[in-house]
């Protein structure tokens, strides 16, 4: 049974940074993707960003971009989301996700993201941006 547990959320100054961590387990499969959500309040659930472990490829939200980065240790089997230059708008509880990729061709981290693809997540972390 995979399991995911995310960890690091907190409160920030507009534009200090943040590190997010996914401690996942029970991986059977031989590929995943792993997601990482976000919902702010009054708002739809986004696809922020996603790595592959076929490859260790990664992908963002256009919006993105430039201030998100994703990583993995494979040896801690932890995936990482560092966040630089928040700002309000990045408030949110943020949820990592993982599910099975069952091919190298299949682009589970293709974007917007397809959160069915998606079967376990975390209980989410929560983010709060404010002066």
């Amino acid at each position: 049974q995979v399991q995911l547990v995310e960890s690091g959320g907190g409160s920030v100054q507009p534009g200090g940074s943040l590190t997010l961590s996914c401690q996942y387990s029970g991986f059977t499969a031989d590929h995943y993707g792993i997601g990482w959500f976000r919902q702010a309040p009054g708002k739809e659930r986004e696809g922020v960003s996603c790595l592959s472990t076929a490859d260790e490829s990664t992908s963002y939200a256009d919006s993105l971009k430039g201030r998100f980065s994703v990583s993995r240790d494979k040896i801690k089997n932890t995936v990482y989301l560092q966040m630089n230059g928040l700002t309000p708008e990045d408030t949110a509880v943020y949820y990592c996700a993982a599910g099975v990729q069952p091919t190298i061709l299949f682009r589970i981290c293709a974007f917007p993201l397809g959160a069915p693809l998606f079967a376990a997540w975390g209980q989410g972390t929560r983010v709060a941006v404010s002066s």
